[in-house]
């Protein structure tokens, strides 16, 4: 299973930053092959001032080895192997009315010292963070993502969403990170689902990634905007990077495992502002995207 969903992600890379870098015009994506001292390795492609994106990473990795205390500890283990590979991708558009995007799709294995497998499992999901609301978008976005849970379960699209919703939550802001889409964890093999279902959901949901959102990058990406829309873009940029560095279990997990660094934190902005007490002005459209973010709604 492991070679099998590590060629996939390889294949999606590859398809996933073609489109982009097609969509861009301009912009192309550096590629760095990089190895971890206590096994493993990945491939991070980057795109950096493009025409349309204007910070972005799209990478894969595939990493072993023993599974640190502090793992062990967080995952209620003793002495144990681990093997990890996924796709991460998270692209921030230059223009504030296109939204930033965000997707993960990872396999996950854990062995006893024999090199018996002890547990296995996928996760995944993806999810936008507008700036300014656009309701069609966030209701598109939302409706590709249920077409590819319902190909396999009609509970999968409310139980992922509102996994989603409760993911991305940061509860020192009190406000959702972005609108949401799909979370999914631990999915592991039982009577319902096997491990190879679980391999086909996964890849419905990656391959759906391109329909979700690079229609919305079309549609918006020549809209007009003012310098307080780009100050409004950082401020909002700021608030992504707190959720990332204070509760983003990916991050936390590649740092704590020896993850490359700066692969991992490639989900970063550019440019960020942090003001002191900011509010919107009453009635704009800055207000009316905090209103959604501090409860989230069904898009559907």
């Amino acid at each position: 299973m492991k070679n099998k969903f590590y060629k996939y992600i390889q294949e999606l890379q590859n398809k996933i930053t073609s489109k982009l870098e097609e969509i861009d015009g301009v912009g192309k994506f550096r590629e760095d092959i990089w190895e971890r001292k206590q096994g493993g390795g990945g491939k991070s492609r980057i795109i950096e001032n493009g025409a349309i994106f204007e910070k972005g990473g799209v990478n894969i990795s595939s990493v072993y080895g023993p599974l640190s205390s502090e793992m062990q500890h967080y995952f209620k283990v003793g002495d144990v192997d681990f093997f990890a590979c996924g796709l991460s991708l998270v692209i921030h558009p230059k223009n504030p009315m296109i939204p930033t995007v965000h997707a993960n799709y990872r396999y996950f294995e854990m062995y006893d010292k024999k090199g018996k497998i002890m547990d296995q499992w996928f996760g995944g999901g993806q999810d936008l963070t507008p700036n300014y609301l656009f309701e069609e978008d966030a209701k598109y976005f939302h409706q590709v993502c249920k077409k590819a849970c319902d190909e396999h379960n009609s509970t999968f699209y409310p139980k992922f969403k509102k996994q989603c919703d409760d993911y991305f939550w940061s509860s020192h802001q009190e406000e959702a990170r972005g609108i949401g889409g799909l979370f999914f964890d631990y999915c592991k093999s039982s009577e319902e689902m096997s491990l190879k279902n679980w391999y086909h959901f996964v890849t419905e949901v990656g391959n759906s990634f391109l329909e979700a959102y690079t229609p919305i990058v079309e549609k918006r990406k020549k809209l007009d905007y003012s310098q307080a829309n780009r100050t409004w873009q950082e401020i909002r940029h700021g608030r992504y990077i707190e959720f990332n560095l204070l509760y983003d279990k990916g991050t936390l997990f590649g740092l704590k495992t020896n993850g490359r660094t700066e692969s991992i934190l490639m989900s970063l902005p550019p440019h960020a502002q942090w003001i002191y007490d900011y509010h919107p002005a009453k009635n704009s459209e800055e207000e009316k995207l905090l209103e959604v973010l501090a409860h989230p709604k069904d898009w559907l």
